[in-house]
Protein backbone atom coordinates (compact mmCIF):
# COMPACT_ATOMS: atom_id res chain seq x y z
CA UNK A 1 0.00 0.00 0.00
CA UNK A 2 1.12 3.52 -1.05
CA UNK A 3 2.07 6.35 1.41
CA UNK A 4 -0.53 9.01 1.37
CA UNK A 5 1.71 11.90 0.51
CA UNK A 6 0.07 15.62 1.05
CA UNK A 7 0.34 17.57 -2.31
CA UNK A 8 1.89 20.70 -0.56
CA UNK A 9 4.83 18.03 0.93
CA UNK A 10 7.38 18.51 -1.79
CA UNK A 11 7.53 22.66 -0.79
CA UNK A 12 8.26 21.55 2.88
CA UNK A 13 11.40 20.02 4.75
CA UNK A 14 10.88 16.53 6.30
CA UNK A 15 11.17 15.78 9.99
CA UNK A 16 11.88 19.29 11.41
CA UNK A 17 9.67 19.41 14.48
CA UNK A 18 7.34 22.77 14.21
CA UNK A 19 7.63 25.06 17.17
CA UNK A 20 4.74 27.18 17.04
CA UNK A 21 2.45 27.56 19.57
CA UNK A 22 -1.02 26.63 19.37
CA UNK A 23 -3.35 29.23 17.46
CA UNK A 24 -0.54 31.26 16.51
CA UNK A 25 -0.17 33.11 13.30
CA UNK A 26 2.78 32.05 11.92
CA UNK A 27 1.29 28.47 10.63
CA UNK A 28 -1.30 30.12 8.29
CA UNK A 29 1.31 32.59 7.02
CA UNK A 30 3.15 29.41 5.79
CA UNK A 31 0.49 27.65 4.75
CA UNK A 32 -0.37 30.63 2.47
CA UNK A 33 3.02 31.11 1.37
CA UNK A 34 3.86 27.91 0.30
CA UNK A 35 0.23 27.95 -1.65
CA UNK A 36 1.47 30.98 -3.50
CA UNK A 37 4.13 29.23 -4.49
CA UNK A 38 2.65 26.43 -5.90
CA UNK A 39 -0.01 28.12 -7.48
CA UNK A 40 2.56 30.07 -9.30
CA UNK A 41 4.66 27.06 -9.85
CA UNK A 42 8.27 28.61 -8.77
CA UNK A 43 11.04 26.61 -9.81
CA UNK A 44 12.08 25.80 -5.65
CA UNK A 45 15.93 25.49 -7.03
CA UNK A 46 15.28 29.33 -7.48
CA UNK A 47 13.76 30.56 -4.41
CA UNK A 48 15.80 31.82 -1.52
CA UNK A 49 13.93 32.05 2.04
CA UNK A 50 15.99 34.12 4.53
CA UNK A 51 14.50 35.10 8.31
CA UNK A 52 16.08 36.76 11.53
CA UNK A 53 15.40 36.07 14.84
CA UNK A 54 11.87 35.42 16.45
CA UNK A 55 9.16 33.45 16.72
CA UNK A 56 8.68 33.24 12.46
CA UNK A 57 12.61 32.90 11.55
CA UNK A 58 11.80 29.43 12.11
CA UNK A 59 10.32 29.64 8.86
CA UNK A 60 13.27 29.26 6.38
CA UNK A 61 14.23 25.79 8.48
CA UNK A 62 10.59 24.79 7.35
CA UNK A 63 10.52 25.64 3.30
CA UNK A 64 11.90 23.13 1.23
CA UNK A 65 14.04 25.65 -0.63
CA UNK A 66 17.49 27.61 -0.52
CA UNK A 67 17.20 29.19 3.22
CA UNK A 68 19.57 31.02 5.81
CA UNK A 69 18.51 31.95 9.19
CA UNK A 70 20.38 35.20 10.10
CA UNK A 71 21.13 37.28 13.07
CA UNK A 72 18.97 39.54 14.72
CA UNK A 73 18.25 41.75 12.68
CA UNK A 74 20.18 41.26 9.85
CA UNK A 75 17.86 39.43 7.57
CA UNK A 76 17.29 42.06 4.56
CA UNK A 77 20.88 42.42 4.37
CA UNK A 78 22.60 38.97 4.04
CA UNK A 79 19.02 38.59 1.38
CA UNK A 80 20.60 42.10 0.03
CA UNK A 81 23.60 40.16 -0.89
CA UNK A 82 22.52 37.06 -2.13
CA UNK A 83 20.01 39.47 -4.90
CA UNK A 84 23.65 41.05 -5.89
CA UNK A 85 25.21 37.70 -6.31
CA UNK A 86 22.66 36.00 -8.00
CA UNK A 87 19.90 38.40 -9.00
CA UNK A 88 18.20 35.01 -11.18
CA UNK A 89 16.84 33.89 -7.58
CA UNK A 90 13.45 34.64 -5.96
CA UNK A 91 14.56 35.88 -2.77
CA UNK A 92 12.20 36.02 -0.09
CA UNK A 93 12.41 37.72 3.67
CA UNK A 94 10.19 36.24 6.15
CA UNK A 95 10.72 37.86 9.61
CA UNK A 96 9.19 39.54 12.37
CA UNK A 97 8.06 43.04 13.32
CA UNK A 98 10.70 43.42 16.09
CA UNK A 99 13.34 41.90 13.53
CA UNK A 100 12.73 43.96 10.45
CA UNK A 101 11.72 47.31 12.47
CA UNK A 102 13.70 47.21 15.61
CA UNK A 103 17.34 46.47 14.94
CA UNK A 104 16.91 45.44 11.48
CA UNK A 105 15.10 49.19 10.62
CA UNK A 106 17.66 50.60 8.55
CA UNK A 107 18.35 47.54 6.58
CA UNK A 108 14.55 47.75 5.90
CA UNK A 109 14.23 51.68 5.11
CA UNK A 110 17.70 51.19 2.45
CA UNK A 111 16.59 48.01 0.81
CA UNK A 112 13.58 49.97 -0.41
CA UNK A 113 14.98 52.88 -1.05
CA UNK A 114 17.14 50.84 -3.59
CA UNK A 115 14.51 49.27 -4.89
CA UNK A 116 16.12 45.60 -4.27
CA UNK A 117 14.12 42.87 -5.72
CA UNK A 118 13.45 41.18 -2.85
CA UNK A 119 9.80 40.22 -1.21
CA UNK A 120 9.57 41.08 2.33
CA UNK A 121 6.95 39.18 4.40
CA UNK A 122 6.48 40.72 7.90
CA UNK A 123 4.13 38.41 10.69
CA UNK A 124 2.95 41.64 12.98
CA UNK A 125 2.13 40.17 16.40
CA UNK A 126 2.51 43.45 18.16
CA UNK A 127 5.41 42.14 20.72
CA UNK A 128 8.35 39.92 21.16
CA UNK A 129 6.88 36.99 21.57
CA UNK A 130 9.70 34.60 21.26
CA UNK A 131 11.71 36.41 24.33
CA UNK A 132 8.68 37.17 27.08
CA UNK A 133 6.19 39.41 25.44
CA UNK A 134 7.95 42.81 26.01
CA UNK A 135 6.70 45.71 23.65
CA UNK A 136 8.35 46.52 20.34
CA UNK A 137 7.66 49.10 17.52
CA UNK A 138 4.90 48.04 16.60
CA UNK A 139 2.81 47.20 19.87
CA UNK A 140 -0.34 49.10 19.88
CA UNK A 141 -0.87 52.67 22.12
CA UNK A 142 -2.13 51.34 25.49
CA UNK A 143 -1.63 47.49 24.59
CA UNK A 144 -0.16 45.58 27.54
CA UNK A 145 2.58 43.03 27.62
CA UNK A 146 5.35 42.47 30.22
CA UNK A 147 7.11 45.85 29.97
CA UNK A 148 3.85 47.91 29.85
CA UNK A 149 1.99 46.34 32.53
CA UNK A 150 -0.09 49.32 32.45
CA UNK A 151 -0.37 50.13 28.59
CA UNK A 152 1.84 51.43 26.21
CA UNK A 153 2.28 54.91 25.54
CA UNK A 154 4.33 54.58 22.38
CA UNK A 155 2.64 55.46 19.11
CA UNK A 156 3.22 52.22 17.02
CA UNK A 157 5.13 51.95 13.78
CA UNK A 158 2.81 52.20 10.45
CA UNK A 159 4.66 49.74 8.55
CA UNK A 160 3.12 50.05 5.34
CA UNK A 161 3.43 53.96 5.71
CA UNK A 162 6.88 53.03 6.42
CA UNK A 163 7.75 50.74 3.22
CA UNK A 164 5.58 52.89 0.59
CA UNK A 165 7.72 56.53 1.83
CA UNK A 166 11.14 54.29 1.61
CA UNK A 167 10.55 53.41 -2.09
CA UNK A 168 8.89 49.87 -2.28
CA UNK A 169 7.46 49.23 -5.32
CA UNK A 170 4.45 46.74 -3.81
CA UNK A 171 2.90 47.40 -0.33
CA UNK A 172 -0.28 45.44 1.08
CA UNK A 173 -1.26 44.58 4.85
CA UNK A 174 -3.75 41.53 5.43
CA UNK A 175 -4.18 39.36 8.68
CA UNK A 176 -4.25 35.62 9.10
CA UNK A 177 -7.72 36.16 9.16
CA UNK A 178 -7.66 37.35 5.66
CA UNK A 179 -6.19 33.79 4.41
CA UNK A 180 -6.85 33.70 0.82
CA UNK A 181 -7.01 37.52 0.12
CA UNK A 182 -2.95 36.84 2.13
CA UNK A 183 -2.34 34.66 -0.58
CA UNK A 184 -2.91 36.89 -3.60
CA UNK A 185 -1.20 39.44 -1.69
CA UNK A 186 1.84 37.06 -1.25
CA UNK A 187 2.03 35.97 -5.27
CA UNK A 188 1.65 39.27 -6.53
CA UNK A 189 4.50 40.13 -4.41
CA UNK A 190 6.38 37.60 -5.54
CA UNK A 191 6.28 38.14 -9.49
CA UNK A 192 6.76 42.25 -8.50
CA UNK A 193 10.40 43.85 -9.74
CA UNK A 194 11.34 45.19 -7.16
CA UNK A 195 11.09 45.83 -3.26
CA UNK A 196 7.56 44.30 -2.20
CA UNK A 197 6.44 44.29 1.07
CA UNK A 198 3.01 42.39 2.69
CA UNK A 199 2.73 42.93 6.34
CA UNK A 200 0.55 40.51 8.18
CA UNK A 201 -1.09 40.85 11.19
CA UNK A 202 -0.64 37.68 13.00
CA UNK A 203 -2.00 36.48 16.29
CA UNK A 204 0.36 35.39 19.22
CA UNK A 205 -2.41 34.31 22.11
CA UNK A 206 0.18 33.68 24.55
CA UNK A 207 2.06 36.73 24.59
CA UNK A 208 -0.14 39.07 23.38
CA UNK A 209 -3.76 38.30 23.34
CA UNK A 210 -4.19 37.06 26.96
CA UNK A 211 -2.95 39.86 28.01
CA UNK A 212 -5.36 41.87 25.98
CA UNK A 213 -8.64 40.70 26.85
CA UNK A 214 -8.25 37.43 24.23
CA UNK A 215 -8.32 34.56 26.34
CA UNK A 216 -7.50 32.22 23.14
CA UNK A 217 -6.81 31.80 19.74
CA UNK A 218 -10.19 32.18 19.02
CA UNK A 219 -10.81 35.44 20.21
CA UNK A 220 -7.85 36.32 18.73
CA UNK A 221 -9.62 35.55 15.01
CA UNK A 222 -12.84 37.63 16.07
CA UNK A 223 -11.32 40.32 17.09
CA UNK A 224 -9.09 40.63 13.93
CA UNK A 225 -12.07 40.26 11.99
CA UNK A 226 -14.33 42.36 13.92
CA UNK A 227 -11.74 45.77 13.53
CA UNK A 228 -10.63 45.10 9.95
CA UNK A 229 -11.59 47.44 7.36
CA UNK A 230 -10.54 46.79 3.79
CA UNK A 231 -9.66 50.49 1.80
CA UNK A 232 -7.79 49.07 -0.94
CA UNK A 233 -5.22 52.17 -2.29
CA UNK A 234 -5.75 54.32 -0.15
CA UNK A 235 -3.13 56.84 1.57
CA UNK A 236 -0.87 54.04 3.52
CA UNK A 237 -0.08 57.27 6.17
CA UNK A 238 -4.45 56.81 6.66
CA UNK A 239 -3.95 52.82 6.95
CA UNK A 240 -4.11 53.12 10.44
CA UNK A 241 -3.74 50.26 13.34
CA UNK A 242 -5.39 50.73 16.17
CA UNK A 243 -7.15 48.40 19.26
CA UNK A 244 -10.78 49.19 17.22
CA UNK A 245 -9.29 49.58 13.89
CA UNK A 246 -7.50 47.75 11.80
CA UNK A 247 -7.03 49.00 8.05
CA UNK A 248 -6.38 46.56 5.57
CA UNK A 249 -5.58 45.98 1.91
CA UNK A 250 -3.33 46.66 -1.07
CA UNK A 251 -2.08 50.20 -0.92
CA UNK A 252 1.01 50.47 -3.52
CA UNK A 253 1.54 48.44 -6.67
CA UNK A 254 3.88 50.58 -8.67
CA UNK A 255 7.03 50.50 -11.44
CA UNK A 256 10.25 51.56 -11.46
CA UNK A 257 13.71 50.02 -12.21
CA UNK A 258 15.18 47.29 -9.85
CA UNK A 259 18.71 47.54 -7.81
CA UNK A 260 20.55 44.58 -9.80
CA UNK A 261 19.47 45.42 -13.06
CA UNK A 262 20.90 48.84 -12.87
CA UNK A 263 23.79 47.50 -10.91
CA UNK A 264 24.49 44.69 -14.15
CA UNK A 265 24.38 48.12 -16.40
CA UNK A 266 26.53 50.11 -14.40
CA UNK A 267 29.32 47.18 -14.26
CA UNK A 268 28.98 46.51 -18.08
CA UNK A 269 29.02 50.78 -18.80
CA UNK A 270 32.56 50.69 -16.30
CA UNK A 271 33.90 47.51 -18.14
CA UNK A 272 33.45 49.10 -21.93
CA UNK A 273 34.90 51.85 -20.79
CA UNK A 274 38.07 50.13 -19.42
CA UNK A 275 38.36 47.97 -22.51
CA UNK A 276 38.22 50.99 -24.74
CA UNK A 277 40.94 52.68 -22.65
CA UNK A 278 42.97 49.39 -22.30
CA UNK A 279 42.43 49.21 -26.41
Amino acid sequence: MSELKHPLDVYMRKGVPRIWCSGCGDGIILKEFINALNELKLDMDKVAVLSGIGCIGRFSGYTNTDSFHSTHGRSIAVATGVKVARPDLTVVVVSGDGDLFAIGGNHFIHAARRNVGLTVICSNNFNYGMTGGQFGPTTLLEGYTTTTPYGNIENPLNLVYLAAAAGAVYVARWTTYHARLLRGAIKKALQKKGFSFVEIISPCPQQYGRRNKMENPIECMKWLKEKSVIQNRIDPAKAEVGIDKIVVGEFVDIEKPEFTDLLKKKIDFVQEKLRKKEG
